[in-house]
C-alpha cells in the first residue's frame, strides 16, 4: 500500500515533459488577445520594461501589504551597481478586522503606517517615490495603474475589486498630508524577486516564488504580449501560473489525496497547480496520505489516528524538518509523538519517504513550469541557446536543499537548450520593490531626454502644411519667366508633351547613361504589351575621365555591338536617351550639360548639347541607323513607364539614393517656354528645394553635421532630408549624441560610430522591419562592433523610425503641393491621379511608402492618389518617350472633302 501511494505521487520524466508542453500552450493562450479570456494562465503585463543596470540611485519608499502586517522601508541606492543599498524598515501589525472591513479603512491604515514611519525618520523636503507591493491578482494597464481582480489570502475588503489600487493608496496618502510622496509603481512579490537578482552586466530575466503560494514572471518580447499597449522592447509578464490546470490539463497527475485537499480548500477547483506546489498545501497532502494508509492498516497500527482527520494539523514546516538529512528520524518521531501517534521505527521511515516524495514532486512540477518559460523565451527570441539568470524566493526553495537540487537538475533535463543560473533573492518584496521604483524613475528620466533630443525631427501637421505651402511658392517662382533664375526649385521644361495612351506601336532603342555602367535596350511595343531586350556595358574610368570625344565614341561602339547582336543593322529605330546628369533642356532632343557628377569628368562636354555629341560620334563611326528623338531624365522615364500601364499616371517620383519629381503642367503656366496650349512634363529638380534658406527651421543640428561633410555643402537641402544617401548618416549623428548623453550603449565610447557612412541606409530598412526580433537588431549593431542591450536596440530602432518617418512625411508634403496645384490648374473639386514611383528607399523600406501615402491623404484630402511602382523607368521609360514623340509626329490624315 505504501509503494502504491509513493508511485501515485511520483511524476515520471515523460509526464513532466508533457506538463511542460501543456504549460507552453497555456502561456501562448494567455498572451494572445483572441484566447486571453479563456486562458487559465493570465500572463498579465506588469509594464516593467527594463531591469536594473546598476546606475540607479536615490531615496525610495516601499510599502508591502503582507498577510498579517504592513512593512514600510526606506531604501537608499548609491548608483554603485546596487551592491550595498541602505535599508531602514518598520513592521506594523495588521488588525484582523481591517482585512475583512471596508477598503477605505485598509488604505487609510496603510497610509497611517507610512506617516508614522516617516515621522520616525525625520523631516525631508524632496519628493519621495513610493513602490507598492500588492500581492494580489490585478489587471495592470500602466506601472502606476492596476485594478484588483480578486482578493485572496484571507482578505475580503469591500469596494476595492475592479478599482485602481494605486489611486486608492495615493488618495489615502494625500489625506495624511504627505504631499511629497508619489506612488509611482505597483508590483507583486514575484517581480520584486527578479529585480533584486539583477546586477550590473548580468540582468535577471525570470523569477519564481515557491512559498505558501507560487508564481513566476519573465521578460517577454513586448510584441508577443498582445494584451499590452507596448509593442517594442521587452515587458515583464506575471504568469499567474498557480491557476495552471484549472481547465483539467493536470487531471492525469492529480491523486485522490490532491482531490481531497482541493475539496477542503476555500476555493475548490481553482489554483490547481499551486495546490500541488505551494507550501500552504504540502502538509495537507501528506496528512491525507497518512490518513488513507492508516485506514488501510499500513501505518500507526494500534494508535488512535483520529487526530489526522483535523485540517492543518500537520504543517509544511514540519514536513521539511522530517526530511532534513541531519536529524530526520529524530524530528520525524518528535512530530508524530506530538500528534499522539506512537510511531514504530518503520512508521517513521515510511512517513519520511512520503514527505520526501511530496516535496520532490512539487520541485519537479516547478521545474516543468520553469522549463516551459525558458523554452518559450528561447523560441520567441529565435535563439539556439538561451543563457539566463533566474531569481528564486520562498520558504520551500530557501529551506530545503533537495528541493533546490531537483529544481535545477529537472529544469536542465526538460529544457536542454537553456542554461539557467538560479539565484537566491534577497528581500524581493522590499529591496526588489525599491529597484522596480528606481528603474521606473531612471527609464522615465531617460525617456524625457530622448524625447527632447528627437523633438526637432518630429514634425507637426502645421510644420508639414508650411513645407507644402513653401514648395507651392517655389514651384510658382520656378515656372515664372522673371522669377525662375532665383527659385530653388528649377521647374525645368522637358518638352515631353503627353503620356502614353496605349496606341503606341513599334520598335524603339533606349540608351540609359547614369553611372559607371550603361545599358542599351530594344523595346518592342505591341498590342499585347511591351518586350525588352537589353545589354549592360562598362565605361572604363579612363574613358569617364578622358575626352568627350572618346566617351561618346565608346558609347556608339557599344550601341553598334548591340545592334549587331540583336540583328538591327538594317533598321533606323527612334532612340530615347536617359541621361541622368544635370542638363538644361532646350527641346525634346536638345539638352545642354550643366555639370558632370558621379565620377565623370570627360573634357569638352559641359555647355554642349549631349544629343549633338552623340550624333557626331555616330557620324564618325559611320553609324547611320541612329535617330535620337528624345533625351529624358530618369524621373520622366519613371512617369512614362507607369503611364503605359495606367493612363492616369501624370506624376513621376524617385526616392532612392537621391530624390526628384516631375508632373504634367498646363502650358499656359510654363513661363519659360513659348506656347499656351496643352501640357508639358516639368522636371522639378526638387532636391534643391530649400537651398535658398526657406527650410532652415526644419533643418536640425544633425542635418547640418551631415551637410557639412558632403561634396556640395548647402546644396540639395531637401534631398539631404529625404534620400537614401543621407538617412544613415543622420541616424549615426543622433546615435553619437545619445552616447554622449549616456543614453545609449552605457555611454561607452564607440570608435566605429565615428566613421562616416558606417551606418548604411539599408540598415534602417532592416532594423525597422515589423516583427524583426530585437536579437536581429542587436546582431546588426554587433557587426558595427556596438555591444547593445535590449533597451539600446529599442532606442536605435526608435531613432531609425523617427528619421525615416520624417523623410516620408517631407516627401508627402512636396507631393501634396504638386497634386493640389494640378487639381487647381484643372478646376476640379476632386482630382484622381497616379504617381509612378521608383527608387530603393521607396521600394525596399518597410514603412516608407505607407507613411508617405498616409500623410499625403491628410495633406491633400481632395486628391485621390494611386501609387504605381515603376519597372525600369530609365530604360523602358526612355523608349516610351520616343514612342509618344513618334506618335505625335505622324502626319494626320486629311478628312475627306
Amino acid at each position: 500500500q505504501v509503494q502504491r501511494a509513493l508511485l501515485a505521487l511520483t511524476v515520471p520524466l515523460e509526464t513532466l515533459q508533457a506538463v511542460k508542453g501543456r504549460m507552453v500552450q497555456a502561456m501562448r493562450k494567455g498572451l494572445s488577445r483572441q484566447t486571453h479570456a479563456q486562458a487559465t494562465m493570465r500572463m498579465l503585463p506588469t509594464y516593467i520594461c527594463s531591469t536594473p543596470n546598476g546606475t540607479e540611485k536615490g531615496d525610495l519608499l516601499v510599502v508591502e501589504l503582507c498577510q498579517s502586517h504592513v512593512r514600510t522601508l526606506w531604501v537608499t541606492l548609491l548608483g554603485d551597481g546596487n551592491q550595498s543599498p541602505q535599508v531602514m524598515q518598520k513592521i506594523f501589525d495588521l488588525p484582523r478586522d481591517i482585512m475583512q472591513g471596508k477598503g477605505e479603512a485598509l488604505f487609510d491604515f496603510i497610509a497611517q503606517c507610512v506617516h508614522q514611519f516617516l515621522a520616525g525618520i525625520g523631516s525631508f523636503q524632496h519628493r519621495l517615490p513610493l513602490g507598492f507591493v500588492f500581492p494580489f491578482s490585478c489587471r495592470q494597464t500602466r506601472l502606476d495603474k492596476a485594478e484588483l481582480l480578486s482578493w485572496s489570502k484571507g482578505f475580503s475588503c469591500s469596494d476595492v475589486e475592479g478599482k485602481d489600487v494605486v489611486q486608492l493608496l495615493q488618495s489615502a496618502i494625500n489625506k495624511q498630508e504627505l504631499c511629497n510622496v508619489d506612488v509611482v509603481a505597483l508590483m507583486n512579490d514575484t517581480v520584486g524577486t527578479m529585480m533584486t537578482c539583477s546586477m550590473e552586466g548580468k540582468p535577471c530575466e525570470v523569477a519564481l516564488v515557491v512559498d505558501t503560494g507560487t508564481n513566476s514572471c519573465f521578460m517577454a518580447e513586448a510584441q508577443q504580449v498582445e494584451m499590452a499597449e507596448e509593442t517594442s522592447g521587452q515587458i515583464c509578464v506575471n504568469t499567474e501560473w498557480g491557476c495552471f490546470g484549472d481547465d483539467g490539463t493536470l487531471s492525469d497527475i492529480l491523486t485522490p489525496y490532491d482531490q481531497r485537499v482541493d475539496q477542503e480548500s476555500s476555493n475548490p477547483g481553482e489554483k490547481r497547480f499551486e495546490k500541488l506546489v505551494g507550501s500552504l498545501y504540502l502538509g495537507e497532502i501528506v496528512r491525507h496520505v497518512l490518513t488513507a494508509l492508516a485506514a488501510e492498516k499500513a501505518l500507526f497500527i494500534g494508535s488512535n489516528v483520529a487526530v489526522l482527520r483535523t485540517k492543518d494539523v500537520l504543517k509544511t514546516q514540519q514536513v521539511l524538518e522530517i526530511i532534513s538529512n541531519e536529524e530526520g528520524m529524530t524530528k520525524t518521531r518528535r512530530v508524530l509523538d506530538t500528534l499522539g501517534l506512537r510511531p514504530s521505527e518503520q512508521d517513521c521511515c515510511r512517513v519520511q519517504q512520503i514527505c520526501r516524495v511530496v516535496v520532490s514532486r512539487a520541485a519537479a512540477l516547478c521545474a516543468a513550469g520553469l522549463a516551459a518559460i525558458l523554452s518559450h523565451m528561447c523560441q520567441s527570441r529565435q535563439l539556439e541557446q538561451l543563457v539566463v539568470n533566474v531569481g528564486v524566493d520562498g520558504e520551500l526553495y530557501r529551506g530545503h536543499a533537495r528541493f533546490r537540487e531537483i529544481l535545477q537538475s529537472v529544469t536542465g533535463l526538460l529544457a536542454p537548450e537553456c542554461t539557467a543560473t538560479l539565484l537566491s533573492s534577497v528581500d524581493g518584496t522590499g529591496r526588489g520593490a525599491a529597484m522596480v521604483t528606481a528603474v521606473a524613475l531612471r527609464v522615465a528620466a531617460q525617456r524625457r531626454e530622448v524625447n527632447q533630443l528627437l523633438a526637432p525631427l518630429r514634425l507637426s501637421r502645421a510644420d508639414l502644411e508650411r513645407v507644402q505651402a513653401l514648395m507651392r511658392r517655389e514651384m510658382d517662382l520656378g515656372l515664372g519667366r522673371e522669377t525662375n533664375a532665383n527659385a530653388s526649385v528649377r521647374m525645368l521644361p522637358t518638352y515631353v508633351r503627353g503620356t502614353p495612351d496605349g496606341t503606341e506601336r513599334g520598335e524603339f532603342l533606349a540608351l540609359d547613361l547614369g553611372g559607371t555602367n550603361f545599358r542599351v535596350l530594344v523595346v518592342r511595343v505591341a498590342q499585347d504589351g511591351i518586350r525588352v531586350a537589353s545589354e549592360i556595358y562598362v565605361i572604363p574610368t579612363t574613358v569617364m575621365q578622358g575626352t568627350g570625344k572618346a566617351l561618346f565614341d565608346h558609347i556608339i561602339e557599344c550601341i553598334m555591338d548591340f545592334q549587331l547582336k540583336q540583328d538591327l543593322n538594317e533598321q533606323v529605330l527612334p532612340l530615347g536617351f536617359t541621361f541622368s546628369f544635370p542638363c538644361q533642356q532646350l527641346g525634346l532632343d536638345k539638352a545642354v550639360l550643366l555639370s558632370w557628377t558621379k565620377g565623370f569628368s570627360a573634357s569638352g562636354c559641359v555647355g554642349q548639347d549631349v544629343v549633338q555629341l552623340l550624333r557626331e560620334a555616330a557620324q564618325r563611326k559611320q553609324n547611320l541607323g541612329l535617330k535620337v528623338v528624345a533625351v529624358v531624365n530618369d524621373t520622366v522615364g519613371t512617369m512614362m513607364s507607369c503611364g503605359y500601364d495606367d493612363p492616369k499616371c501624370e506624376i513621376g517620383l524617385i526616392v532612392g539614393t537621391g530624390t526628384n519629381a516631375c508632373y504634367m503642367e498646363e502650358m499656359r503656366n510654363v513661363g519659360t517656354v513659348e506656347g499656351e496650349q496643352g501640357r508639358m512634363c516639368i522636371n522639378m529638380e526638387w532636391g534643391a528645394f530649400g537651398d535658398n534658406g526657406c527650410l532652415d527651421d526644419i533643418f536640425t543640428d544633425f542635418d547640418r553635421l551631415v551637410d557639412e561633410k558632403t561634396i556640395n555643402v548647402g546644396k540639395q537641402r531637401f534631398e539631404k532630408l529625404i534620400s537614401g544617401m543621407y538617412l544613415g548618416e543622420i541616424v549615426r549623428h543622433i546615435l553619437l549624441a545619445l552616447v554622449e548623453k549616456q543614453l545609449l550603449f552605457g555611454g561607452k565610447p564607440c570608435p566605429k560610430l565615428q566613421t562616416r557612412d558606417i551606418f548604411q541606409t539599408k540598415f534602417l530598412s532592416t532594423i525597422e522591419i515589423d516583427g524583426l526580433a530585437l536579437r536581429q537588431v542587436r546582431a546588426i549593431l554587433q557587426d558595427l562592433e556596438l555591444q547593445a542591450s535590449f533597451e539600446d536596440s529599442v532606442l536605435v530602432r526608435e531613432v531609425c523610425q523617427t528619421v525615416s518617418l520624417r523623410a516620408a512625411q517631407l516627401c508627402a508634403a512636396g507631393l501634396a503641393a504638386v497634386v493640389e496645384k494640378m487639381r487647381e490648374n484643372r478646376g476640379l473639386a476632386q482630382l484622381a491621379v497616379t504617381v509612378g514611383v521608383d527608387g530603393t528607399l521607396y521600394k525596399m523600406h518597410p514603412t516608407f511608402s505607407q507613411n508617405l501615402q498616409q500623410m499625403l491623404r491628410d495633406l491633400a484630402p481632395n486628391c485621390t492618389v494611386t501609387f504605381l511602382r515603376s519597372e525600369d523607368g530609365s530604360g523602358k521609360g526612355a523608349a516610351l518617350v520616343a514612342a509618344v514623340a513618334c506618335r505625335g509626329a505622324e502626319p494626320r490624315r486629311q478628312p475627306p472633302q
